[in-house]
């Protein structure tokens, strides 16, 4: 089995040799055991709090590179060029504490029809479609571009 217990964000100049996708909820797991594209066993130990983004990549104790590929998932979508109504769907999804990925002029969460309810209630169209699902980290996340995160105990 594959052991990874660091991360590396923005891996410019590494050439993974293996992935895994995952959606959303498995990205968010500080322990996990699972398997690569290519069904090599994996589990990953890593600091808490941290959530593993679409080309992140995992680093194996014996060396393996591992990219983590962002799972397609059903998410409802919501588009308007109205800055007040956009205001108005963000605060109301983020006052649910909902995971919200935030682009220009669109929303997307985690596909339920009651949340999909409360928007068209708003006067905007939700669309449900699968996509890959990348939700703001919140205020308090720091995680730079290119920074390594490492588990605190040594591993040799």
């Amino acid at each position: 089995m594959l052991e990874c217990f660091d991360v590396v964000s923005d891996a410019q100049g590494l050439a993974p040799e293996m992935s895994i996708v995952l959606n959303y909820q498995d990205r968010q797991r500080s322990r996990f055991r699972g398997k690569t594209r290519c069904g090599e066993d994996l589990s990953w130990f890593i600091e808490r709090g941290q959530v593993l983004a679409d080309g992140d990549t995992l680093i194996a104790k014996s060396g393996e590179q591992i990219s983590v590929v962002a799972a397609k998932e059903t998410l409802s979508l919501v588009r308007t060029n109205d800055a007040l109504l956009f205001a108005r769907a963000a605060y109301h999804l983020g006052n649910r504490h909902v995971p919200l990925q935030i682009d220009a002029g669109e929303l997307r969460y985690q596909h339920d029809h009651v949340l999909d309810d409360m928007l068209r209630g708003l006067g905007l169209d939700v669309h449900v479609s699968e996509k890959s699902f990348h939700p703001e980290n919140g205020a308090y996340h720091n995680n730079g571009a290119g920074s390594i995160h490492s588990h605190h105990h040594h591993h040799d």
